[in-house]
């Protein structure tokens, strides 16, 4: 195994409040305003779409206090790759930080970078996606590329700054966009009601087919949306070696920040659903549920509200995905699984500097693609697939350590973890079923890192990788 980078290193600098905003502001970008109303057109019912929301927080929840498990016993920059590194192996560890940087973490960040410029559109019409700056047939590069791209930039570059600066960004935008979820919940319960509405939702509130398999098929593959929207509440594992007390803060900080971000969505398709119509939701302008609501109450203006929300929500999860993502590969540039100089640290702001930018640049392609939207489709697939093997790595490290020092356990263990691996298995073979355009590339792609992985450690022995 590589030696830790000698010298320079990171430092304990995040409180409590900063892992939470972290757990929060990774969580919210643009989901819940908008994929309600795809998964409104796949269900056919407004239960079914509570249903989808209300199993989408459970699972989140069990997941997120199982890491608390794992994240509390293992502190160490890179979070979920070093769990599937210790439980399963260095190859386990690696495949998952293979498909983080090619797609989940980079691909999520152009994507969210991307809606941050479509919003900023609106108040500056020069920034489009057909307005090109330069155009060789189908590549090239648009105006709202180079917003998204100039985002990706800035926020990088102020996370090299140091992790107090980071951490300061993501506490005023995160708290910006709950008190946006929150303005949106408190108008839309005050003033958005509408007393058709609320009959056309409530009166067959269920409209459930008469098979329960049509219901577990139904509600199983829309919960993708959901699940993507309430995705990167893992990324505050990234940052452990960063955060102080993190036996206690890391399990506190998922626990609480998970369990917010679940209640203001659930409330706020409760919003929606008392606001408009099943059919009102479903045919949604562009699928801006959360501007078709506040339209009936604010008039014109919804739309500049919506979009400074929307501009506030993305910006703070960008930097959130930033700041968080660049540790998983500094981790693996620690263990001889990426590039050397990876795992450098800023001497004056003890940031993983090389990381930040490696990773910007491949935002940054990927931003130029165009394909980051069908990359993420792919890759839901492989994102539920570490997830089921890092909790199923809490059952093989109370097998094989026994005598590890666990500050916090599983609430609910064994039964809780094991429902969650059984849930979302049955939820991956939904879609490997139903939507195999979208499921099998993911596989294959993470199948992919298994050659990369044994080219790789060929030729990076541990002697060449001493620091």
């Amino acid at each position: 195994m590589a030696q830790p980078v000698k010298g320079a290193q990171l430092v304990k600098g995040l409180g409590l409040l900063d892992a939470t905003t972290l757990v929060m502001g990774s969580m919210i970008g643009s989901g819940v305003f908008i994929v309600a109303a795809d998964i409104s057109r796949q269900v056919q019912s407004p239960g079914l779409l509570t249903a989808t929301w209300l199993v989408t927080a459970t699972l989140t929840i069990i997941a997120a206090l199982s890491y608390g498990e794992l994240a509390a016993a293992m502190p160490q920059a890179g979070g979920q790759y070093i769990y599937l590194r210790e439980a399963f192996g260095p190859l386990a560890g690696f495949l998952y930080g293979w498909t983080f940087f090619t797609v989940i973490q980079t691909g999520t960040i152009a994507a969210v970078a991307v809606a941050f410029a479509k919003f900023l559109g609106v108040f500056l019409p020069a920034v489009s996606a057909d307005n090109w700056i330069v155009r060789l047939g189908p590549v090239g590069l648009s105006t709202q590329m180079l917003a998204a791209i100039s985002i990706i930039v800035f926020l990088t570059w102020v996370n090299t700054r140091g992790l107090r600066t980071g951490a300061a960004v993501q506490n005023v935008f995160t708290i910006a966009k709950i008190g946006a979820l929150i303005g949106l919940i408190v108008l839309g319960l005050w003033l958005g009601r509408r007393p058709e509405a609320i009959a056309a939702n409530f009166t067959d509130f269920w409209r459930a087919p008469a098979s329960l398999w049509d219901i577990i098929r139904l509600v199983g593959v829309a919960m993708v949306g959901a699940l993507f929207s309430s995705d990167a509440w893992n990324n505050v594992t990234f940052t452990a070696g960063e955060i102080r007390n993190p036996q206690r803060n890391l399990p506190l900080s998922l626990a609480l920040g998970v369990g917010v971000v679940s209640l203001l969505y659930l409330a706020c398709n409760m919003v929606y659903l008392m606001a408009l119509p099943l059919a009102g939701i479903q045919a949604a302008p562009e699928d801006r549920v959360a501007t078709a609501v506040i339209s009936m109450i604010m008039g014109p203006a919804a739309t500049q509200v919506m979009a400074v929300a929307v501009m506030v929500s993305t910006f703070g999860c960008v930097n959130g995905l930033v700041l968080a993502g660049a540790r998983v590969n500094y981790a693996m540039a620690e263990h001889g699984l990426f590039f050397k100089a990876v795992r450098k640290v800023d001497p004056v702001h003890h940031t993983p500097y090389v990381s930040l930018w490696v990773q910007c640049l491949w935002a940054c392609c990927l931003t130029l693609t165009g394909r980051y939207n069908d990359l993420l489709d792919y890759v839901m697939f492989a994102v539920l697939l570490f997830y089921i093997l890092t909790i199923a790595g809490i059952f093989v490290l109370r097998r094989t350590r026994p005598t590890m020092a666990r500050p916090y356990k599983a609430i609910g263990y064994p039964l809780l973890p094991a429902l969650y691996i059984v849930v979302v298995t049955v939820i991956e073979s939904l879609l490997l079923i139903y939507k195999p355009n979208y499921t099998w590339p993911g596989l294959i792609l993470v199948l992919l890192g298994i050659p990369v992985y044994f080219l790789w450690t060929r030729h990076n022995s541990p002697a060449r990788n001493q620091a």
